[in-house]
């Protein structure tokens, strides 16, 4: 793969991560078109990595919040384990702290609990999702998939739940879509934006919802593919993983600024188009190829 592969491979990454017409849909199209089999999937993870420095940049105030309430979880569920042991020893009352003492805190928690049915859909369908990607037709479909959330999306009445009325049942269902929006063509954030409304939550909490509960996902994704990322920027080219991922990050930026207005005038309805038609051109070359 050339440099010049790699920067563009990051910019369609950058626009399509946050745009709701599936990253991983294009990434997959594009490889097949440039005939580039040798570009790895950690490939992939690097600039998935660049557009969520896109992430941090923009939502910084709520990552750090999360990253401290998160260390506050953890140091008081630690305090109640040691009352409780405390309690046992000197049979005595224990007196425990709440641990979900904040909406920061349980935004923290469903998050968490977000990612857990995310993991386990990527670890473990991780060569199918990887295999879907070799033709057109797979992506074509997906991205039938998702011309038809975007479609709804635009149509589905706001709700009202912000972090505190969320539940932790509508926190799996977010992370059993994200991962099922690993598949070539399935958009993340379309798909994660959409459940959210279908689940009851208020659009602009949608939005923040999707692109911070990919953050955990794309860091365990990039830690799995460690031991597989030498080989493969050995075959392409350190400086093409480097630019392909500062490109993903800068036009990911942007992109995220667009979303926020699009998801509010609700202009999803044009990218739900473009993706039908996409997925029809993919669909049709997929047997024309044959």
């Amino acid at each position: 793969m050339a440099v010049w592969q790699a920067i563009l491979l990051g910019i369609i990454q950058g626009l399509t991560e946050f745009l709701p017409v599936s990253s991983s849909g294009h990434l997959a199209i594009l490889k097949n078109i440039f005939g580039m089999k040798d570009v790895g999937i950690s490939f992939d993870v690097f600039l998935h990595v660049g557009t969520l420095l896109a992430v941090f940049v923009v939502y910084w105030k709520d990552i750090w919040q999360l990253f401290i309430n998160g260390i506050g979880i953890i140091s008081d569920c630690c305090y109640n384990i040691r009352e409780f042991i405390m309690a046992k020893r000197l049979e005595d009352v224990p007196d425990y702290r709440v641990v979900i003492s904040s909406s920061y805190r349980r935004f923290t928690l469903l998050v968490i609990i977000s990612t857990i049915p995310t993991g386990f859909i990527g670890y473990f369908g991780e060569k199918y999702i990887e295999s879907a990607g070799d033709t057109l037709l797979i992506p074509g479909l997906c991205l039938w998939i998702t011309a038809c959330l975007l479609f709804i999306s635009d149509r589905w009445p706001s709700g009202d739940k912000t972090p505190k009325r969320t539940t932790y049942l509508d926190a799996g269902l977010l992370g059993v879509a994200q991962g099922i929006a690993t598949l070539p063509g399935v958009s993340r954030s379309g798909t994660t934006i959409t459940a959210g409304l279908l689940l009851g939550l208020k659009r602009e909490f949608a939005v923040k919802y999707s692109f911070i509960m990919s953050i955990p996902a794309i860091m365990g994704a990039a830690v799995l593919k460690i031991p597989d990322m030498k080989t493969d920027i050995d075959a392409t080219s350190p400086a093409g993983y480097f630019l392909g991922m500062l490109a993903a990050a800068v036009v990911g930026y942007f992109c995220i600024k667009t979303m926020m207005v699009l998801i509010k005038k609700r202009k999803f309805t044009y990218f739900s188009i473009y993706c039908f038609l996409l997925g029809l051109v993919c669909v049709i070359a997929s047997f024309v190829a044959k």
